[in-house]
């Protein structure tokens, strides 16, 4: 059993000790919590109560600390994927919900698995998901000041392997910030989060260049296809520096490798397959 779960990017990491710190702390917590979740629950159970620790923690870009997009408005959006069905489920741009990632989970058992906007919320309150504000006041001064695009790099995933050797992936993100509204982010999409028998991968980074390189299902596809995850990773973020893509990735093969890289330093993580290791 293991698990590898990402907190995004951050480029204040390299000069604040303090944020840096923080990050650790949360992500070594929380790959933890994961862990001992998972030696009781399935992949899948285990990637959504993860990424749900990861949506509430507001040090992270995803459910409560979401950035605000240009009108003001705070979208957000997130996905599963269960590599032993190959089901797939999401919600875009979803406002006024405490977490996407239980709104994504409930979607799996709907013919229709990815909902946007006013119809995913239309869901939610539906299926008994009550209203929350995720804005907080610093990421409301951050929209008031409009910092710098770096600080905005921010996406939240988990990828586990269970006992019985079954993937599952689920990543969720709060956006770039300052966005156009309609945006679409990688997230939601098999091009950030997708899983099989093979491998289970999620990525972070500019969604744009994720979805143009089409990563995690291209890194999957050539697990499937025999390649090792690292080689499948380094190749297909090696195939976005034509246009200088920036892209990070985490992911388990169904041999329990796991691997994680990234275009442009750096992505934080964590991982736990019975020893924890958090960036540095």
């Amino acid at each position: 059993m293991k698990i590898i779960i990402h907190g995004g990017f951050f480029s204040e990491s390299g000069t604040n000790q303090e944020v840096k710190q923080a990050k650790q702390d949360a992500l070594k917590q929380i790959v933890q919590q994961g862990y001992e979740y998972l030696q009781t629950h399935t992949a899948v159970e285990t990637v959504v109560y993860t990424v749900s620790l990861l949506e509430d923690c507001d040090l992270f870009n995803a459910g409560t600390g979401s950035q605000i997009q240009s009108d003001g408005v705070t979208r957000m959006s997130a996905s599963l994927m269960d590599g032993k069905t190959l089901g797939f489920s999401g919600v875009i741009n979803i406002e006024d919900v405490k977490n996407p990632i239980f709104v994504v989970e409930k979607l799996m058992a709907f013919e229709d698995k990815v909902l946007s906007g006013k119809g995913a919320l239309q869901f939610a309150r539906d299926n008994g998901f009550g209203y929350h504000n995720p804005e907080t006041p610093q990421r409301r001064q951050e929209y008031e000041k409009k910092l710098n695009e770096s600080i905005r790099l921010g996406t939240v995933g988990c990828v586990a392997l269970d006992a019985d050797g079954n993937l599952a992936a689920a990543t969720s993100t709060g956006g770039k910030g300052y966005e156009m509204p309609g945006r679409v982010s990688d997230s939601a999409t098999a091009a950030g989060n997708y899983a099989n028998a093979y491998a289970a991968i999620s990525c972070t980074g500019v969604g744009e260049d994720i979805v143009s390189g089409a990563v995690a299902s291209k890194i999957v596809t050539r697990v499937t296809d025999g390649m090792s995850i690292e080689e499948a990773t380094r190749k297909s973020l090696g195939e976005l520096k034509p246009f200088d893509g920036f892209a990070g990735t985490i992911g388990i093969a169904a041999n329990g490798d796991i691997y994680h890289a990234d275009t442009h330093p750096y992505m934080v993580w964590a991982l736990h397959d019975g020893d924890v290791e958090v960036f540095d």
